[in-house]
C-alpha cells in the first residue's frame, strides 16, 4: 500500500476535515487580523475576539466549569470506594502490563511537564503577590501554596482519570475502538459512529490542539526568557515565533524518523534532569524548611479540600482584593478566579484527551480502584514536592529578605520566575541552561506525543497512525500556537485554552454518565463486545430500547 493509500486509509472521512478545516480558519483568522501598534501591544479583531470569550466564559459560566471539576472529583471517589472498584481494565484473568514500580514512574512523567517548569516558582509568588492577602505575609505565603496546589492536585487529575479510565475501560474489557466516542455506547449503542460520536471526537481535537498550543507557547515564552536572562538575546514575539518554528522542526524531524524508542529514552532523560533540578534546590534552598513545609502544605490543602473545590468567591471579602495588592483583572475574588481557577480548569480539560489516552493505555489489567487511586495521588504527590520545592524555596527568598523575587516576576513576566530564584544560588547559569534544555525537549516530547494523539482520534481510533498525518498534526499546533502568541502572548492563551476547554467539560460530564451506566449494564449482565468491527450488545443488561434496537 502507497503512503496516500496508507493516509487515505486512516482518515476518518468526517472527523478529520471538519478539525482541520476549523483549525486552519482559525490560524488565518488569528494572522490577519492581528497587529502590534507602535507600543508594541497587540491589537486587532482576533485579539479582540478572544478576550471577549474568554471574558464572557468566565464571567458567566465559570460556576459550570468549577461544577464539573468538583462532580468529577466526586465521581472518582465514588468509583474508587464503591463495588465497581474491583472490575479490571480488560479481561477478569488479565494481568497488569507494568509493575507498580514502572506505572508509578509513567504516571510521573505524566503528571511533570512544561506546565509544572513555568509555574513551579511563578504561581505561588504571582498568589503571594496578587492573590488573597491575609493578616500577615507569612499566612499569604500560606494561602498562596494551599491555592496552587487546588489547581494543580486532585481536582486537575480527577478529569484525567475520568476519561482515562473510560477509555481503559471501554477499550481493554469490551473491545471498542480508543477513542472518546466509545464512552457513549451505552447511552446511544451503534449511533456512536454518527454525529454526536463525530462531535465527541472532533471537540476532543479542537481540546488536544489548543490545550498542547498553550503549553507550547507557554513553554517558549520560559524559553525565550531564560536566554534573554542568560544570553541576552532579545525575547520578544519574533524570538518566540522563531523558537517555536525551530522547535516544531524538531518534534517533526522526530515523528518522521519514527524514533519512538528515542522518544521514550528522551522523556527519560529529560524526567532525570528535572529530577537533578529539583535536588539541586533541595540542596541549596532551605533544605530543612521544605521538608516541613511539604506535609505543612498538604496537610493544609487536606484541611482547606472542599473549601477550595467549591470555591466561587461569592462571599470574599473585598478588602483582600484592594487595588494596591492586586494588578489588572485580578482586582476581586471573580477575576482573580477567572484568572487562575477558571483557566486551569479549562486547560486541564483541553489536556484530557492527551493524557488520558495516554495513562488508559499503560493501565491495562489494573482495577478501577487501583487506577483511580494511582491516577489521583501519585503525580498530584510528585506535582506537590515540586511547587514546594520551587514555590516555598522563592518564597522564603522573599519572606527573609534574602532576594526580591516578587518584583521582577510582576514587571518583566511569569516566564523570568524560575531563572529569577536560580540567580539567587551558586551555578546560575548552568541551571538556567538546564532549564532552558528541559523545557526544549518537553516541548519536543510533547507534540510529537501530541500529534500521535491526534491522529488516533482522527482516524477514529487506530493504534497505527500514518507517520505523514502525525507530521500534519505536529506542524498545525506547532503554528497554532504561534498564532496565539503573535494574537495576543499568555492571554490568548487563557483564552484559547477555556474556549476549547468549555464544550469538553460538557463531553466528560457525558462520558461520566456513560461510564456509570456501562458500569451498572455490565453488573446486571450486559457485554459489548467487537466481531470483526461489527458491534454487538450480547446482553442489554437494562439498556435503553432505542440503544437495543441499534445494536
Amino acid at each position: 500500500m502507497s503512503t496516500l493509500d496508507k493516509v487515505k486509509s486512516h482518515i476518518h472521512p468526517v472527523v478529520f476535515p471538519v478539525s482541520a478545516g476549523v483549525i486552519i480558519a482559525f490560524v488565518i483568522f488569528g494572522s490577519v487580523f492581528s497587529r502590534e501598534d507602535e507600543d508594541g501591544n497587540i491589537v486587532g479583531l482576533a485579539p479582540e475576539t478572544l478576550n471577549a470569550v474568554r471574558d464572557w466564559i468566565t464571567a458567566n459560566l465559570g460556576w459550570f466549569m468549577i461544577f464539573t471539576i468538583a462532580f468529577l472529583v466526586l465521581f472518582c471517589l465514588w468509583l474508587a470506594i464503591g463495588k465497581t472498584g474491583n472490575v479490571r481494565l480488560g479481561p477478569d484473568d488479565s494481568a497488569p502490563d507494568f509493575s507498580y514500580l514502572t506505572w508509578f514512574a509513567m504516571l510521573f512523567s505524566a503528571g511533570m511537564g512544561i506546565g509544572l517548569i513555568f509555574w513551579g516558582v511563578a504561581e505561588p509568588i504571582m498568589h503571594f503577590a496578587e492573590g488573597p492577602q491575609m493578616d500577615s505575609a507569612e499566612e499569604t505565603a500560606r494561602e498562596a501554596m494551599l491555592l496552587t496546589f487546588h489547581h494543580w492536585g486532585l481536582g486537575a487529575w480527577a478529569v484525567y482519570a475520568v476519561l482515562g479510565l473510560s477509555l481503559a475501560y471501554f477499550g481493554f474489557r469490551h473491545n471498542l475502538p480508543m477513542t472518546v466516542r466509545s464512552a457513549l455506547y451505552p447511552l446511544i449503542g451503534k449511533r456512536i459512529h454518527g454525529f454526536w460520536g463525530n462531535l465527541v471526537d472532533i471537540l476532543a481535537i479542537f481540546g488536544t490542539m489548543f490545550g498542547i498550543a498553550t503549553s507550547l507557547g507557554l513553554g517558549v515564552n520560559q524559553i525565550a526568557a531564560g536566554l534573554e536572562r542568560v544570553f541576552d538575546i532579545p525575547g520578544g514575539t519574533v524570538t518566540q515565533i522563531v523558537l517555536i518554528a525551530i522547535i516544531t522542526l524538531m518534534a517533526t524531524i522526530s515523528v518522521v524518523s519514527g524514533l519512538d524508542k528515542g522518544i521514550r529514552r528522551l522523556s527519560e532523560i529529560n524526567i532525570n534532569l528535572a529530577a537533578l533540578l529539583l535536588l539541586f534546590v533541595i540542596i541549596v534552598g532551605p533544605t530543612l524548611a521544605l521538608l516541613t513545609a511539604y506535609f505543612d502544605n498538604i496537610g493544609t490543602y487536606v484541611s482547606n479540600f472542599f473549601s477550595v473545590l467549591f470555591w466561587g468567591g461569592t462571599y470574599d471579602n473585598p478588602e483582600l482584593w484592594t487595588a494596591e495588592t492586586a494588578q489588572g483583572w485580578y482586582g476581586d475574588a471573580q477575576g482573580w478566579l477567572s484568572g487562575w481557577t477558571i483557566f486551569y480548569w479549562a486547560w486541564w480539560i483541553s489536556w484530557a484527551p492527551f493524557v488520558g489516552m495516554f495513562i488508559a493505555r499503560i493501565s491495562r489489567g489494573r482495577t478501577i480502584r487501583e487506577f483511580i487511586l494511582g491516577v489521583l495521588l501519585v503525580p498530584s504527590a510528585v506535582s506537590f514536592l515540586w511547587f514546594t520545592v520551587m514555590g516555598n524555596t522563592a518564597l522564603d527568598l522573599q519572606l527573609t529578605g534574602a532576594a526580591d523575587v516578587v518584583d521582577p516576576i510582576l514587571n518583566e513576566g511569569e516566564g523570568v520566575a524560575m531563572f529569577v530564584m536560580l540567580e539567587q544560588f551558586p551555578a546560575a547559569t548552568f541551571t538556567s541552561i538546564l532549564v532552558i534544555l528541559v523545557v526544549t525537549l518537553f516541548f519536543v516530547t510533547s507534540s510529537d506525543s501530541g500529534s500521535f494523539v491526534i491522529d488516533m482520534i482522527a482516524s477514529g481510533g487506530s493504534l497505527d497512525p500514518p507517520k505523514a498525518m502525525r507530521v500534519f498534526w505536529a506542524t498545525s499546533e506547532g503554528v497554532v500556537a504561534a498564532v496565539l502568541l503573535g494574537a495576543g502572548g499568555l492571554g490568548a492563551l487563557q483564552a484559547a485554552s477555556i474556549a476549547t476547554g468549555l464544550p469538553f467539560a460538557i463531553v466528560l460530564l457525558v462520558v461520566a454518565f456513560g461510564l456509570a451506566r456501562g458500569l451498572n449494564i455490565e453488573a446486571r449482565g450486559g457485554l459489548v463486545v467487537r466481531h470483526e468491527d461489527q458491534l454487538v450488545q450480547d446482553h442489554t443488561g437494562g439498556m435503553s430500547d432505542s440503544a437495543q434496537a441499534e445494536s
